[in-house]
């Protein structure tokens, strides 16, 4: 993957807890295209993982798309930073950063371009990707219709660009304001099934709105969201035992760790890429035990069967895994 050696030309706050920057090549040239609902990958000083930030814009002409003169970013300042948000919060114009070119596990679908109305919902700094599908919609000519949803309305960022962009297409909910707040359940009713459905936000949002619709007779293909988190441990989490069939090595995943954490603790190399159970790359087969499966990849169907895991996310129900690595 190209990396860019971008250099900060702008720095916003959106929000209190909310940055924006702006990014141009050094050497004030063109960037690479993207899509919407991509992402570029940030280098932070100090940290093996590159952090993730979805691209934003706002110019409803698509040039922001297809020949960028800057990239836009939002970063919120996490309470639990792991030193990503605190690095890009802390940085000022011309400063230079080392930015992967655009990647996209967030893609508008083929099937949106039909005359049933997307529906787009967004919690907190969700609104990312968000923005650019709003945006790329409007360009393409296609219905749309955009919930935002946070804790209030002072903490939404770029609403006055989302306004200008969307008019009466922008809903905003807050949940401090029960006239206002975004009951998933309410608004699905008001929703048929042949409608597409993008959501970004935290992960509880997200879970109301994929078994919401999947009670309502959604098929899986027009569901589509994006986490921003990894995994995190969950309240009587237990540690087990992983064993790899290969080797036979036999390894003990704690309970604040991941299956992927503890193998490249043990030197091992293995494949991932999201690190929150949505794009595939980590799976594995299991050979023995019942997973404990938190991904967002595996369907209904093969979750029952117990025969694969995502290990960047998922855990163990016996005590023991024995996994084909």
């Amino acid at each position: 993957m190209q990396e860019l050696e971008l250099v900060v030309s702008a720095v916003n706050a959106a929000t209190p807890q909310i940055r924006e920057l702006r990014l141009k090549a050094v050497d004030g040239g063109t960037l690479p295209p993207f899509a919407a609902g991509a992402h570029v990958k940030v280098r932070i000083p100090g940290l093996a993982d590159a952090r993730c930030y979805s691209l934003m814009s706002f110019d409803a002409s698509g040039a922001a798309f297809d020949a960028p003169d800057e990239y836009r970013l939002g970063v919120r300042l996490e309470e639990a930073s792991g030193g990503g948000s605190r690095h890009m919060h802390g940085l000022g114009v011309g400063d230079r950063l080392g930015v992967s070119s655009p990647q996209n596990d967030f893609p508008l679908a083929v099937g949106a371009t039909g005359e049933a109305t997307t529906v787009l919902i967004a919690g907190g700094i969700g609104i990312t990707p968000i923005a650019s599908m709003a945006t790329a919609l409007t360009a393409a000519g296609r219905p749309w219709v955009l919930h935002y949803s946070g804790r209030s309305r002072s903490q939404l960022a770029f609403v006055d660009e989302l306004a200008t962009l969307a008019g009466e297409r922008l809903v905003v909910h807050a949940d401090d304001d029960a006239a206002t707040r975004l009951d998933i359940g309410a608004l699905l009713a008001t929703l048929s099934p042949s409608q597409h459905l993008y959501v970004c936000g935290p992960k509880g949002m997200i879970d109301a709105l994929i078994e919401g619709a999947k009670t309502r007779g959604w098929p899986a293909e027009h569901i589509h969201f994006e986490l921003f988190t990894a995994a995190a441990p969950v309240a009587g989490d237990q540690a087990f035992e992983v064993e790899l069939a290969q080797s036979g090595q036999v390894l003990t995943v704690p309970a604040d760790k991941t299956i992927l954490e503890v193998l490249e603790d043990a030197g091992c190399d293995p494949m991932y890429d999201c690190k929150r159970g949505e794009c595939g790359v980590c799976t594995a087969a299991v050979l023995e035990g019942v997973p404990d499966h938190r991904d967002y990849f595996l369907s209904d169907a093969e979750k029952a069967g117990g025969k694969l895991i995502q290990i960047c996310i998922s855990r163990a129900k016996t005590p023991r895994l024995v996994l084909d690595l």
